[in-house]
């Protein structure tokens, strides 16, 4: 489908949204039947999918924490997403206090929920953009100086990254990104891997197909190349739960979990 025809013009019931989904499965109530039902598809396939859910928030925070304890006090996190506890900004400053955060997403009922529930938090700014759209995006951020990137900056795009379609260049958009950071940023990301169950696939295809829930599963070859220009950091790239689980829980969805660090110039 066509780019204009999945971006979001406001709260369609009619419709499953991702971030909507993803905010069910993590036990939240910002979310419709509609999205309730592709979810309850989702754990009939496979019930781990709802600890799967947990991991990737968990992942998140563990890569801020891991950014603020390297002396990072920036964070942008693109699609945000529903907000949920304990947030970014939180995690955050208790290494680095004076942390800021901006948070970016392109769908206007999600950036209405940030701004609700974390609107008068100093430092914490929602943004209503869209990460496609990269060099706009990051016009703005330098022109409102919401980041100074001669600093360095943690990049979070947890989520995010199979809701954009091959065409949409996924890649680009975070080589744009890495070009702009300063040595010793951070990017820390997620990508739902092609060696997820083909029966999971299927459902979730028919569930999402032209949608903005729509999904790109891609190779672990696919996955490397977004840390193409920087270090990996702890695991590198690695499904969501051997990151934190000894037991290694088997779950029907892989996604990636990835890490990197921009390195100074030789």
């Amino acid at each position: 489908m066509a780019e204009a025809g999945r971006v979001p013009v406001g709260a369609d019931p009619s419709q499953p949204n991702a971030a909507r989904v993803y905010n069910y499965l993590l036990g939240g109530k910002d979310n419709y039947e509609v999205d309730q039902q592709v979810a309850h598809r989702m754990l009939a396939v496979d019930p781990a999918t709802r600890r799967l859910a947990w991991f990737s928030r968990r992942f998140l925070l563990y890569g801020v924490e891991l950014a603020a304890r390297h002396g990072i006090r920036q964070f942008l996190d693109l699609g945000a997403g529903i907000p949920i506890a304990p947030h970014v900004h939180e995690v955050a400053r208790k290494e680095q206090p004076a942390a800021r955060v901006v948070a970016v997403d392109y769908d206007p009922v999600v950036h209405a929920h940030t701004n609700a529930l974390l609107a008068g938090t100093p430092g914490v700014t929602s943004l209503l953009a869209d990460v496609r759209d990269t060099e706009e995006l990051i016009d703005r951020l330098r022109t409102e100086e919401l980041v100074d990137f001669t600093q360095p900056v943690a990049l979070l795009i947890v989520g995010v990254l199979h809701f954009i379609m091959d065409e949409e260049k996924p890649h680009e958009v975070i080589a744009r990104f890495r070009d702009v950071l300063a040595p010793g940023s951070y990017l820390v990301f997620t990508q739902a891997s092609d060696s997820t169950a083909a029966e999971f696939m299927n459902q979730t295809g028919d569930d999402t197909g032209g949608s903005p829930a729509q999904v790109a599963y891609r190779s672990r070859e696919q996955a490397q190349r977004f840390l193409d220009g920087f270090e990996d950091m702890e695991k590198g790239l690695a499904p969501l739960q051997q990151w934190f689980d000894t037991e290694l829980l088997i779950t029907k969805l892989v996604i990636y979990g990835g890490i990197g660090r921009k390195p100074a110039p030789p």
